[in-house]
């Protein structure tokens, strides 16, 4: 076989894509390791769930393979480094989560900030009114200028939050900060200036723990945060303290780790910590644009002759200002627009 589906591509991409490869669906795969291994022999590119972990032992089981892809984001259960003693391609949708990410973390602030709706969407009719907060006129600090930090900056301009915001791999002279209308300071000023705080820090193992006693102790008290970034980047004891104490009033975290908030943790039962299974990407239109982007790098990988090498093992984003994949086909590959499957919009 040419493709190995462990997970399925929205419809219409699975079927362009089908029209061009072999493919088979063998969902149960990812249940049984022993199983995967045994298929791996012919296999030229699969397309995994998170659970599935790749290693460098998986790879060599894999003598053919040219190509892995996910529609989720996040490379923690990826080798890299196999991948690419391997020259097998790493294949992510990245891109066509911005905006549902991005839309995530509006709708988190806005329920934070109103939780009455909570209270209603739970069934609760008789729930005393809680006297809510605006985001307009609000000041919102935004820690790190991931993608979905761009298009959240440009909804929350529009509903007239003043923005203020940092990211420590982005210089505040940067004129990205000036494009996007965030006024860059220092991280201790953003958390003592801010009413709500929105974290999607593009997350490195160095970054573990970042958001500890020392940052939190400038805390404006009342504070809302949402966040997108990988949990890790809390200290625990750090944020349990600062959920009790009321510096932070609330927080809403979307994919914690597991163990994050367990039993016996500080985390544990804090009635003002809201954890959500990693939802902020999960929309039926990012789904669709992941699986076009999806379909065009295999079909392009897979087209392309084995000797070529491609620039980076990992395929990168569209551009952040790039017009969204139409839902009735595939996008334009970025570099080669001229080479789009007929009917395809440009």
């Amino acid at each position: 076989m040419e493709i190995l589906l462990l997970e399925r591509l929205d419809p219409e991409a699975q079927a362009w894509l089908q029209a061009r490869h072999r493919i088979a669906w063998r969902p149960e795969l990812a249940e049984d390791a022993a199983a995967l291994r045994r298929q791996l022999y012919n296999v030229q590119a699969m397309v995994l769930p998170r659970k599935v972990v790749v290693t460098r032992e998986l790879l060599d089981f894999a003598p053919v393979l040219r190509a892995i892809a996910r529609l989720h984001v996040g490379t923690e259960h990826t080798d890299l480094e196999a991948c690419r003693d391997h020259r097998v391609r790493v294949v992510q949708g990245t891109h066509a989560h911005v905006r549902s990410n991005a839309e995530y973390l509006l709708a988190s602030l806005l329920l934070l900030m109103r939780r009455g709706i909570g209270a209603a969407l739970r069934g609760d009719r008789e729930a005393p009114p809680l006297v809510g907060r605006e985001l307009h006129g609000s000041t919102i600090g935004l820690l790190g200028l991931a993608p979905a930090a761009h298009a959240l900056a440009l909804m929350l301009n529009a509903l007239g939050a003043r923005l203020i915001g940092y990211d420590p791999a982005v210089h505040h002279t940067a004129s990205v900060w000036r494009r996007l209308h965030i006024e860059p300071m220092g991280l201790q000023d953003v958390l003592s200036r801010a009413d709500a705080v929105t974290v999607q820090v593009l997350y490195a193992s160095r970054f573990q723990g970042f958001i500890n006693d020392k940052v939190l102790a400038h805390c404006r008290p009342g504070q809302l945060w949402v966040a997108t970034t990988r949990s890790r980047i809390f200290e625990p004891n750090a944020l349990a303290q600062a959920l009790r104490d009321g510096r932070i009033e609330a927080a809403m975290l979307d994919g914690a780790e597991a163990g994050f908030a367990a039993r016996g943790t500080p985390l544990a039962d804090l009635p003002n910590l809201y954890l959500t299974p990693r939802i902020g990407s999960l929309t039926q239109e990012s789904r669709q644009r992941a699986s076009w982007y999806v379909a065009q790098r295999l079909h392009e990988t897979l087209t392309t002759p084995p000797s070529a090498a491609f620039d980076a093992v990992l395929s990168g984003p569209a551009p952040l200002d790039s017009q969204p994949a139409p839902l009735s086909g595939p996008a334009p590959l970025e570099d080669e627009r001229a080479a789009a499957p007929p009917g395809t919009a440009r």
